[in-house]
């Protein structure tokens, strides 16, 4: 009896708990493996400098929004377990105990790998200590003339209440003694934010030393707080929950609403506190009092106390310490012709459709092109966009409102909630508001998170609709650091379909009809699942079954009991997830035609695509959409199908290349753990991200060719999709 007949007639209960990976559990792992790039002695030196920068930003993060979330539900007595069968007691201590020991290690390589490797390539981080009599007078003389008026001591007294200690912020710790042998005195100092972290002694070429600015400060107290004994003298750093509910059913005003939540995030429950490695009892013990924090919320480690510092490090011109410069190239579609003449945007995409890949394709003549020609366009006749986060002065933003200036029906929705672009968000809300340009908040008990735009543009035959379908923020930053995808297209039913969305975001309605785009929270969950049943049903009439799926996430637990019960039948499943992923690949009986892949290298892969073979007749989708049950019932979202025969291509080529790649990739255990793919024997190294650049590089040249011919040439195996190129 097959697996498959064997499931059919005695089907499995997947509400069992081993079934699961613990969400918070499966995170941490990701930054484990982000962690392991600063680790790895292959990568150029302040390449690894970054990643101990983003293992630190990803864990701040981290532990003001889910410790943080877990902290609450502590507090509110929950103890009903996830999916994974833990309670948020539960999860709260192992969370911090695994994030404990990833910590040690970023600080051992640190102090006993990156640091000396750094000062034997000439970029020194010394101590204030070690540095000779006349440094430190002129560091001294620094400190009276440009930082001492800055800052401000905080003592805690009979007559000062404890100071207010704001989140992530480096702080001096003080013990100060007192006369008549009372107790000392508890002072803080905050290191602000607008002091460079470490002050420089020497800077030339190829020769870079500074000391931390936070120890100049602690040496120098003196001329802070004269006349005063200074017994001790320790550095801290305060990490504040993030999860601030709000009510938006009686917020008359959301904007409003918005600024208050931000606001009562300043003075959030305390969930973390760092400490440098000596730091008195008595001083940890009273800050632990009065930030109401117990012994395993409390990290002592070495300096610098905040990683994110380092970052510092990266702005230093040393090309020798850092990988190849690239710069995203132009989309092959929309480079100029041989006498240098640039066509309309629209005629182009007219011809038929274009998939963006950034950062291998250029933002800003791609897609930021399409909302400058837009904006300038006496044809267009209205632009729509979606916005969750953009950048501080973005473009996009800056054609809109020349857009609305010019007379052009402007529509904005911007999402006020996307976490801690809160403010940002708000500031941009009124500015374009002020210019006239239609700004809707999205909708109340969902968040919006397409990644979508309208240009509706008056031709001959009439208007016509062209959609930008994007899997990534309409951000030029994070465009040249993540990996996305995004479709121009003039699709009618698909510009229906995102006009309807739109409609959807600023009127009154709560539902719509969709004839080609999967959106959440109406059709994408239904979508998929019927998707995968249909491979699942294939595969039990012994016809080849497939699925491929890159996110960022796969979470949902009934998505998850799916895919099992399709591999129970037979379906062979390759799951790319960057990060959370709670299905156990490799379980007997139940998950052994299932892989999990994750990889990790120098762009953050950001992208999303859907393969479903569907007997030789695929489905591929692009889409903003992870496979999380907040992305599925409390996002909108928007996933769009590939049709043109070309763009499948490419979609296979990203595909086949990473499931290549044996540099960067990650493939889990029935366990959980993941362990990183190597090169076998004589086999060639090959780098999925570094593939495409080169690849992008080629097309820019002009080298062209089918989509898959660089995948098979640099690859020289089988291919792993059926579908027909002809």
């Amino acid at each position: 009896m097959t697996q498959s007949q064997t499931a059919d007639i005695h089907p499995t209960d997947f509400t069992q708990p081993h079934f699961y990976q613990n969400r918070e559990l499966s995170e941490l792992s990701f930054f484990y493996r982000v962690l392991v790039e600063a680790l790895d002695a292959r990568n150029p030196l302040l390449e690894r400098v970054k990643h101990l920068v983003y293992f630190t930003k990803n864990t701040d993060e981290f532990f003001m929004k889910r410790i943080g979330g877990l902290r609450h539900e502590i507090d509110a007595g929950v103890t009903t377990p996830t999916v994974d069968g833990r309670t948020p007691e539960q999860q709260w201590h192992e969370a911090q105990a695994a994030f404990r020991e990833m910590q040690a290690t970023q600080y051992d390589c640190w102090q006993q790998d990156i640091r000396p490797a750094l000062a034997d390539a000439g970029l020194q981080i010394a101590a204030y200590t070690s540095l000779d009599q006349e440094t430190q007078t002129r560091l001294r003389q620094q400190v009276q003339t440009d930082i001492l008026p800055i800052l401000t001591p905080l003592a805690y007294d009979p007559a000062h209440p404890f100071p207010f200690i704001s989140n992530l912020s480096l702080s001096l710790g003080i013990m100060v003694g007192n006369p008549d042998d009372q107790a000392p005195t508890f002072t803080r100092v905050k290191v602000p934010e607008t002091l460079p972290p470490f002050l420089r002694i020497h800077d030339d070429a190829q020769i870079w030393v500074g000391v931390p600015v936070a120890e100049v400060i602690g040496a120098n107290l003196h001329l802070l707080i004269p006349n005063c004994e200074i017994q001790a003298v320790s550095l801290f750093r305060l990490t504040r929950s993030a999860e601030v509910r709000e009510d938006e059913e009686a917020a008359e005003d959301r904007v409003s609403m918005i600024e208050d939540v931000v606001e009562r995030r300043r003075m959030a429950p305390a969930i973390r506190l760092e400490v440098q490695d000596d730091m008195p009892r008595a001083m940890l013990d009273l800050l632990t009092h009065h930030l109401q924090l117990p012994d395993e919320a409390v990290y002592r480690h070495g300096m610098p106390l905040n990683m994110n510092d380092l970052s510092e490090l990266m702005r230093r011109k040393r090309p020798d310490l850092k990988y190849p410069d690239w710069s995203p190239h132009a989309h092959p579609r929309l480079m100029p012709d041989a006498t240098g003449a640039q066509g309309n945007i629209f005629d182009e995409i007219k011809r038929g459709d274009i998939l963006l890949h950034h950062p291998y394709h250029a933002f800003d003549s791609t897609t930021q092109r399409l909302f400058d020609e837009a904006a300038t366009d006496p044809a267009v006749r209205a632009v729509k966009v979606a916005i969750y986060r953009t950048d501080n002065d973005s473009q996009v933003l800056r054609a809109l409102l020349d857009a609305a200036t010019a007379g052009k029906q402007v529509a904005v929705t911007i999402e006020l909630k996307a976490r801690f672009d809160e403010q940002q968000n708000v500031a941009w809300v009124r500015q374009l508001e002020e210019r006239g340009v239609h700004v809707a908040y999205g909708a109340l008990d969902v968040k919006t998170h397409t990644k979508l735009a309208l240009v509706v543009r008056q031709e001959q035959e009439g208007l016509r609709l062209y959609s930008h379908v994007g899997t990534g923020n309409y951000h030029a930053g994070t465009a040249r650091a993540y990996v996305d995808l995004g479709l121009l297209t003039a699709d009618n039913q698909i510009g229906q379909d995102v006009a309807t969305v739109f409609n959807l975001l600023t009127g009154p309605g709560h539902a719509g009809e969709f004839s080609r785009l999967l959106i959440a929270p109406d059709t994408l969950r239904q979508a998929l699942t019927k998707h995968i049943r249909r491979e699942a049903d294939l595969a039990r009439e012994g016809q080849s079954a497939r699925i491929i799926i890159k996110v960022n996430a796969v979470e949902d637990p009934a998505i998850v009991a799916e895919l099992y019960r399709a591999a129970q039948a037979g379906v062979a499943i390759d799951l790319i997830v960057r990060d959370i992923c709670r299905l156990r690949p490799g379980l007997e009986g139940i998950s052994e035609t299932v892989r999990v892949h994750s990889l990790v290298g120098r762009f953050l892969e950001h992208s999303r695509i859907f393969y479903f073979e569907n007997g030789g007749d695929p489905a591929w989708y692009i889409g903003s959409a992870d496979w999380m049950k907040r992305n599925l019932d409390k996002r909108m979202e928007a996933v769009t199908p590939i049709d043109a025969l070309d763009l499948r291509q490419e979609l296979r080529a990203i595909l086949e290349t990473m499931l290549a790649d044996n540099r960067r990739r990650w493939v889990m255990r029935a366990d959980g753990d993941y362990t990183q793919v190597e090169p076998r024997g004589d086999e060639p190294v090959l780098d999925a991200q570094e593939i495409l650049i080169d690849r992008a590089r080629r097309f820019q040249f002009g080298v062209h060719g089918a989509a898959e011919e660089l995948v098979l040439e640099r690859l020289e195996r089988p291919r792993m999709l059926v579908e027909p190129l002809g």
